[in-house]
């Protein structure tokens, strides 16, 4: 590319999204997509992002933002940023090892990290990893036996939080998914799928060669003779349980005596009935829209649940949050702190553990930055006064 004077450099990433594009680059398409896609016609993928950007930040000055505190307390544990890396399925497809990788990043930023049920590492390798102990997503499974175990492995570890999934009793269409064969295909699709991995050599040699065992380590009792992400299938399809209801949570409660966080809500109603459920905390979601398309954002949906039961559970969010601004306005529309994760999905898959250490400190640095100039000292001090009303709040009141 010639230089041009209205056009960087692009020698180093500065954002979220550059880390995409590099992350683009670097994976076969199908696992890019896998990470970059959502539900259908992505419409509320889009939302997430359109509506946060659409929330504007109240810029006062002339105030005393000498000394200004990102840190939080977030279920009895002192984050230094508001900020909490998401459980991200088949992570270690993006990089050798990812999960361990996004685990000592975070560690050393002094935030948590969340291990997925179907993370290529197990738990028990990224707990060794860090000193820290992961927080633990978990389904809530047809095979509730394998859900107990999966409990005692994260309680063993030392995990101080469970992260309940409430919103995959069923599949969305992943349309993109389908567009790239992944599941049973034809003669010609997998000569296609070949040769998308065959184009990729430095991601063959580093994380296919580099990073086996490329199996789901949470799930290797289940699936004893598995050798690859794809020869679970059939078993972790099969758990999936529309059947589940609040009284679930109960079952889960009677298990895991830590904290225990629903991820998945996105209605009033909903909040009430978690509260009800003994939750100690909820997580203001839509999947990344990856599950029902045309459902509303999570920055349109935050403050009516934080108005709801903010007072009564911890409420985080996740969707669409790329930079520490996004983290700001979250917490200003009634998050206590955000969990993201095609971010450092993207930035893993880029760059390793540096990547994800890389974004962090940008976030961190858009924190401090957007305190000082909306007149805040510290980040657990900043609610809607922070904000201009927003096209967002508008259409969520009407």
């Amino acid at each position: 590319m010639r230089f041009a004077a209205d056009r960087p450099l692009g020698v180093a990433p500065a954002t979220v999204l550059d880390y995409r594009e590099l992350a683009r680059r670097r994976l076969p398409r199908q696992l890019f997509d896998y990470i970059d896609g959502g539900a259908y016609e992505e419409a509320t993928l889009r939302a997430n992002v359109a509506d946060l950007e659409d929330v504007l930040l109240r810029q006062v000055v002339m105030r005393d933002v000498s000394v200004r505190d990102p840190r939080v307390e977030v279920l009895g544990q002192q984050l230094a940023l508001p900020v909490i890396l998401a459980p991200v399925g088949l992570g270690g497809m993006f990089a050798p090892r990812a999960e361990v990788q996004a685990a000592r990043a975070a560690e050393a930023k002094g935030i948590p990290f969340t291990e997925s049920t179907v993370s290529i590492c197990s738990i028990e390798e990224v707990a060794k990893a860090t000193t820290r102990p992961p927080w633990f997503q978990l389904y809530v499974m047809r095979d509730r036996g394998y859900a107990e175990d999966l409990m005692a492995r994260a309680r063993a570890v030392g995990s101080p939080v469970l992260l309940l999934t409430i919103d995959l009793a069923v599949v969305g269409a992943r349309h993109r998914d389908t567009r790239n064969a992944l599941g049973p295909a034809g003669r010609w699709a997998n000569v296609r799928r070949a040769l998308d991995i065959a184009s990729h050599p430095r991601w063959i040699r580093t994380t296919a060669l580099g990073g086996r065992p490329l199996t789901f380590g949470n799930l290797e009792k289940a699936v004893p003779e598995a050798r690859s992400p794809a020869a679970f299938k059939d078993w972790v399809d099969a758990q999936f349980d529309p059947s589940v209801t609040w009284d679930d949570v109960g079952w889960v409660r009677e298990h895991w005596k830590g904290r225990l966080v629903v991820k998945g809500v996105l209605d009033p109603e909903d909040a009430h009935r978690a509260v009800d459920a003994g939750v100690d905390g909820i997580v203001v979601s839509n999947h990344g829209g990856r599950q029902l398309d045309s459902v509303p954002s999570t920055a349109r949906a935050l403050p009516d649940i934080a108005d709801a039961v903010g007072d009564q559970v911890e409420v985080l969010a996740d969707g669409g949050i790329r930079t520490g601004l996004d983290v700001v306005k979250m917490v200003a529309l009634g998050a206590r702190a955000v969990l993201v994760g095609r971010a450092w999905a993207w930035a893993v898959a880029a760059r390793g553990e540096a990547g994800v250490r890389h974004i962090l400190n940008v976030m961190k640095a858009d924190i401090d930055t957007a305190l000082a100039l909306t007149g805040n000292t510290s980040i657990a001090d900043v609610d809607r006064s922070a904000l201009y009303h927003s096209r967002t709040s508008e259409r969520s009141e009407s």
